[in-house]
């Protein structure tokens, strides 16, 4: 049966109502041969996201209006594997060690994308072996600050990595550090690697669009309107971080496939603070 994940709107309930709500389709959902996999709340925001296996939509939301009445907003057929790569679990979480209940994960992201600039035009120089060692150096180094800031690899994109964080102040701080650290690397390599950042965030399920459809759409674009060692976060990042002394408001700029020119900002990664 096909996978989907639904976004449910319940501004005002708290993670109790969410258990609850979860126990009562579980109790429900043998009677339409679904099976309900796990959910995210974010209660600040007031969204919740359920994984189900299900023959249809149809059937899913029927789970949920008999079991408590909570009908989805919005429902989008997924694969695990995604789930897996953007969310990190396709099943409900453990409880931490010491207490009988999971604490809650939001299902909110933020997304990096990274990429090497003048890629072609390195191959075409350099060849095709020695490119593949410099993009392999390159997904080392970021890599390695992925581990650091708690971020999870989504997928290789040909010439860069996109990656996934629970934290919008973690992506910031790894993409700091990515750059720093290719700064590093330059200054003993005759063959200097300059990346590119973009960065936005957002719910995994936004108005039937696919699984973090805008808020990948929008790191990409960030990422290509980029300078060389240039980061790029969008308004969204720059609100949740917080820090009007490392982003810079830029001018509105047209980005490809946007419809309205877009707010965003730079990221002062070599003047901000220290990097340990």
């Amino acid at each position: 049966m096909p996978i989907f994940m639904d976004r449910h709107n319940l501004k005002g309930m708290t993670a109790g109502d969410l258990a609850e709500a979860h126990r009562k389709d579980l109790q429900v959902q043998r009677k339409y041969g679904v099976k309900f996999l796990t959910y995210w709340f974010d209660e600040a925001r007031g969204t919740t996201f359920c994984l189900v296996d299900a023959p249809d939509k149809d059937t899913a939301q029927c789970v949920h209006r008999e079991a408590h009445g909570f009908v989805a907003a919005d429902i989008v057929e997924v694969s695990l594997s995604a789930i897996e790569a953007f969310l990190g679990r396709i099943n409900d979480p453990e409880p931490p060690s010491g207490s009988s209940s999971p604490s809650m994960d939001p299902g909110h992201r933020a997304i990096m994308f990274t990429d090497i600039v003048g890629s072609m035009e390195m191959t075409a120089r350099l060849g095709d072996r020695m490119s593949t060692e410099l993009v392999r150096a390159h997904d080392s180094v970021v890599r390695r600050s992925l581990k650091k800031s708690d971020g999870q690899e989504v997928k290789r994109t040909g010439d860069g990595i996109m990656a996934s964080f629970v934290a919008s102040t973690a992506a910031v701080d790894c993409a700091i550090s990515i750059q720093r650290e290719f700064k590093k690397y330059n200054k003993g390599n005759p063959e200097p690697i300059h990346i590119r950042i973009g960065l936005d965030c957002g719910n995994p399920v936004e108005d039937s669009n696919d699984l973090f459809g805008a808020t990948v759409q929008l790191a990409a674009r960030l990422c290509t309107s980029a300078s060389p060692d240039e980061i790029i976060v969008s308004e969204n990042i720059a609100r949740e971080c917080g820090h009007s002394d490392v982003f810079r408001r830029l001018t509105p700029r047209q980005l490809k496939g946007m419809a309205l020119p877009t707010m965003s900002f730079q990221c002062a990664w070599d003047l901000s603070i220290p990097y340990e």
